[in-house]
């Protein structure tokens, strides 16, 4: 199908169709600030009169962003009678048409402006990622051990490696004998040639990051993400400027005006940009923008999203040479994988499709059972 700027300027969605579904998780996900025991998700599918549909997920993970699936369904209701009658393609203008439900629900958000930019890449006929001028087609991804003894998360460590993985992101935050106890274990099983990276998920106090991070720089550790408190940015600096670790902030940063605001006050040296938290692909890659101007580096995170919104991450990751490191390993404790095409996840590595859009699709038979709002 060929599109003009004649067809872009008319097409209009039709119609929205909600669909609710629920991911178990091979084992409970366990982090210090909350465990979650399945993907709680919702599935947003916008309809045009173009013939064209476009897809986008919503995955709440209630610890960190307080929203919930149930929240979710009525912010979707609510979106819903926003954006019919309005042309998919004009992104920007409806993301300020969202207002207030892009920070009270914004994986539900991120689901909606997900499914426009899927559109989008089909009317253009171009996969996302080189609609935005990349050219990465894969790039290689942590995997993340959660929190549990430091025998079992070794044990697990061997598993990653075993199957390819070279970078693990290790789960702390639970007790600073605890944590230096996870590491050493981790360290120990799996040598010096795998890389590190730890996250405390908010797990600590100034003064107990400061005293941790120092024991734990023996362990050779790539960063450490989100040490203390979102809110406490003062306290944030102050652990940067005392680790021997580089600090990345994570729940710290929402949107681009949170990045603007760590990097002014001079809180971080380096960022982890998630679609369930930025609301949106766009915010997303403005975040990614704003780091670069301050020449900072990011890595694309996620929550426990399906392969369908880790792909629109994984879009973003390969358009900006800044994002130097990805952690899109959401769907790999899923018990079930509903999405047809989309990224691959194999030895370490993502490779992005080159299909039109997403380059993703649910599989009409698991959609066929879902719950339909």
């Amino acid at each position: 199908m060929s599109f003009t700027p004649a067809d872009a300027a008319r097409i209009r969605i039709t119609g929205v169709d909600i669909f609710v579904y629920d991911l178990p998780l091979q084992q409970p996900f366990r982090i210090a600030i909350g465990t979650m025991g399945a993907a709680n998700d919702v599935l947003i599918r916008l309809r045009t009169d173009a013939g064209l549909t476009g897809l986008g997920e919503a995955c709440p993970f209630p610890p960190i962003t307080g929203e919930t699936q149930a929240t979710n369904i009525a912010a979707a209701q609510a979106l819903r009678e926003v954006v019919i009658g309005r042309n998919p393609l004009e992104i920007e203008s409806l993301l300020r048409r969202y207002g207030a439900f892009v920070h009270s629900n914004p994986s539900l958000t991120a689901a909606f402006d997900t499914a426009c930019h899927d559109i989008l890449g089909q009317a253009a006929g171009l996969p996302l990622y080189r609609l935005w001028g990349g050219d990465r087609t894969d790039f290689e991804t942590d995997i993340t051990a959660d929190l549990d003894t430091p025998s079992a998360m070794a044990e697990r460590a061997v598993g990653y490696v075993a199957a390819g993985f070279s970078m693990i992101k290790i789960k702390v935050g639970q007790g600073r004998e605890a944590d230096l106890e996870r590491l050493r274990a981790i360290r120990d099983v799996v040598g010096s040639g795998i890389r590190l990276q730890i996250d405390a998920n908010q797990g600590w106090s100034p003064s107990t990051a400061k005293e941790t991070l120092k024991r734990m720089e023996c362990f050779d550790i790539l960063f450490c993400e989100q040490p203390v408190l979102a809110s406490d940015i003062d306290g944030l600096r102050s652990v940067r400027r005392a680790s021997p670790i580089p600090i990345m902030a994570d729940e710290a940063v929402y949107g681009p005006a949170d990045a603007a605001r760590l990097i002014k006050a001079e809180a971080c040296d380096s960022i982890n940009i998630k679609l369930m938290k930025a609301g949106s692909l766009s915010a997303m890659r403005k975040i990614a923008h704003t780091a670069e101007a301050a020449n900072l580096p990011c890595m694309v995170g996620c929550m426990l999203e399906s392969r369908l919104a880790l792909t629109a991450a994984a879009h973003v990751a390969a358009a900006h040479r800044n994002i130097l490191w990805a952690d899109l390993d959401g769907h790999s404790s899923h018990k079930v994988d509903p999405v047809i095409g989309g990224m691959t996840f194999s030895r370490g590595r993502v490779t992005l499709p080159e299909g039109p859009g997403l380059g993703a699709s649910i599989d009409p038979a698991f959609l066929d059972g879902l719950t339909r709002v």
